[in-house]
């Protein structure tokens, strides 16, 4: 697909992208600075630049790849009992995105000694639009001064405050995380990266500390210095540095495209075991840029990282010396490039499964495609591995569609288990107790519900768990609250179950042992988009308490102050949930086992209580 200029798409002009990279690079030559900040003369766009840093350590904090999660970052993962969880995970598994250190630490660095989160809250204040900036490092430390932003100060309501993130020759600066977060939160469009197609400096992180040595330290030395390798020993260095990164990239992006594929043999994972694969991936939109002044723009997180290999090979070994002095030389290239090409129309990469595999496959529709794709010295097998990118994404809408469809079976499925809970509402006892007894018909037929319902949800959370649907499922606003009446209903028929048929003797407390992973992350999804603090939204399974604390009760009647502080905290959820219309009245019946466990408590302690008035109502 072409037709567009970058500019048209970025919301940037031609001008205003390359005062961007302007911008950029004068933040590079001024490593003194911990940031610049610049307003634009044309427009109400404000500027923050960083300087790159040259420094080994500052790459790798340590080796294989100088890699932490992102909970050992205050900025970045909040502390404390009423936290609220960091966009940056995987809700339902609740796995933690992983970034580099040395580029958190400065950032955490430049904010804690600078005057940046005071020009960022004056600028938000005047209401200008906030664009992060930087070359090479610089870029790296741009990319997280976004996400701290989107973090600290983008409100669903107020998009117009967006910024932008745009990055010249940058490194990558998180996992599969980090990006698949950024996608679900719908902020992968706030990152605009550009890569000439034989700069070696987005590709460093692809390669462990270990493989490079002390050649690592030599070429940031040279970057530093913005030397041209002219001299021998420059051009040799930089020879071996090309062929260590692109060796270990090589490895990387197979082991990806087996994945792609399909390919599940045990023996990717014993590869993976023994050969050190870099965590790293590409986050938001990648503009490559070809040096024939045309611009390829991919927003496939897969496809970029198969372009980062494949776009830097060489068509022959006679290139190699050459190709490695362009590696370096390229990096210090993109306002040049960007004056030749900016004003082009633009390639974009959208429907990967349908590139064409050679030249001769080509149509006139992708004609201008395929030329891109040759442009970037595309071999057919860079080709397919793009396609099978494409075909994984095309495949996780397919999935999503068709989960969409079993939604009618789910509401169907808890419209019967609504009526069963009213039916035994007349009964004194509440819907828990009736199928905690199961004794009648209604309880058998509510059992066959339940289990329908739970292989449903259970093949939504596999493929979750796998990464098979895209990104943004588990922030959709209809699926979050079916999941959420889905948990309220039938999570407490779970709980009955596994109490009635005394599994917590064997395995133990529901809580800590029985729980389901349907559950758990549905719960997960709510408070995420609520922003509620981790944990807090547990109304579906309360009676998993009542019924270890009746169980405490019955065989240590005499030891109440052991569970004085459990009791009052649970008392104290019941009434808010009850208040806020997260349970039912129907959990006070006499005949409940809630009433039945609070009516052997100390009078004394029932006096008092926060609930006496709804079980005595």
């Amino acid at each position: 697909m072409g037709g567009f200029t970058l500019g048209e798409i970025s919301g940037l002009g031609e001008e205003l992208m390359k005062n961007t990279c302007s911008i950029a690079m004068a933040a590079h030559k001024s490593p003194d600075k911990l940031f610049l900040v610049q307003n634009s003369r044309t427009s109400s766009h404000v500027f923050f630049s960083f300087p790159g840093s040259w420094s080994t350590a500052h790459w790798f904090t340590r080796p294989p790849f100088g890699e932490i999660k992102v909970d050992q970052s205050d900025l970045l993962c909040p502390k404390g009992n009423h936290r609220v969880a960091t966009s940056l995970r995987s809700i339902g598994r609740d796995e933690l995105a992983t970034v580099n250190e040395g580029f958190l630490r400065r950032f955490e660095g430049i904010l804690a000694m600078s005057s940046l989160q005071a020009e960022v809250e004056k600028a938000i204040l005047e209401k200008r639009k906030i664009v992060f900036t930087g070359h090479s490092s610089g870029g790296a430390v741009a990319i997280l001064a976004t996400v701290w932003f989107l973090e600290q100060y983008l409100k669903p309501e107020k998009t117009s405050m967006s910024p932008l993130c745009v990055t010249f020759g940058s490194p990558l600066v998180g996992d599969f995380i980090f990006n698949h977060a950024l996608t679900r939160e719908n902020w992968s469009q706030y990152f605009l990266h550009f890569v000439m197609r034989y700069d070696i400096v987005p590709r460093i992180l692809l390669a462990p500390l270990s493989s490079m040595g002390h050649e690592l330290e030599h070429i940031l030395c040279q970057l530093n210095q913005k030397a041209m390798f002219s001299i021998q020993g420059s051009i040799v260095e930089a020879l071996k540095f090309y062929e260590t990164v692109m060796r270990n990239a090589s490895a990387v992006v197979s082991h990806a495209a087996c994945r792609l594929k399909g390919n599940t043999n045990p023996i990717l994972e014993t590869v993976a075991s023994i050969i050190e694969l870099s965590p790293y991936r590409p986050c938001g939109t990648f503009v490559f840029c070809t040096g024939h002044g045309k611009l390829v723009l991919v927003r496939n997180a897969d496809a970029i990282l198969q372009l980062l290999f494949y776009s830097s090979q060489l068509c022959s070994e006679n290139e190699l010396q050459s190709i490695a002095e362009r590696s370096l030389n390229d990096h210090f290239n993109y306002l040049s490039e960007l004056q030749e090409s900016l004003n082009k129309p633009l390639v974009q990469l959208d429907h990967l499964e349908g590139l064409p595999l050679s030249s001769n496959g080509a149509t006139a529709e992708n004609r201008a495609i395929n030329m891109a794709l040759n442009d970037l010295g595309l071999s057919a097998k860079a080709r397919l591995c793009l396609r099978a990118a494409g075909e994984h994404e095309k495949q996780k809408v397919i999935n999503q569609q068709r989960m969409d469809s079993k939604k009618k079976d789910i509401v169907s499925g808890l419209q019967a288990l609504e009526e069963y809970k009213t039916k035994s509402t007349f009964c004194n006892v509440g819907y828990y107790d009736a199928f905690r007894l199961s004794k009648d018909e209604d309880d058998f037929k509510a059992n066959v519900k339940r289990l329908e319902l739970t292989g449903i949800w259970d093949e939504i959370i596999e493929m979750l768990n796998r990464y098979e649907l895209p990104e943004g499922f588990e922030s959709r606003k209809e699926w979050i609250e079916l999941a959420t009446k889905y948990r309220r209903i039938v999570e407490p028929l779970d709980i009955a179950n596994y109490y009635r048929l005394a599994k917590n003797e064997d395995t133990g407390p529901y809580m800590y042992k029985g729980r389901p992973r349907r559950y758990k992350y549905t719960q997960r999804w709510r408070e995420h988009a609520l922003r509620m603090p981790v944990g807090s939204s547990a109304e579906s399974c309360f009676w998993a308490d009542v019924e270890e604390l009746l169980l405490h009760r019955t065989t240590n009647p005499g030891a109440f102050e052991d569970i004085r502080e459990r009791t009052i905290n649970l008392e104290r959820k019941l009434e808010e949930w009850f208040r806020s219309t997260q349970i039912s009245n129907d959990v006070f019946l006499k005949g409940s086992s809630l009433t039945k466990w609070w009516m052997t408590l100390p009078h004394q302690h029932k006096s008092a209580s926060r609930i006496q008035g709804l079980i005595n109502s």
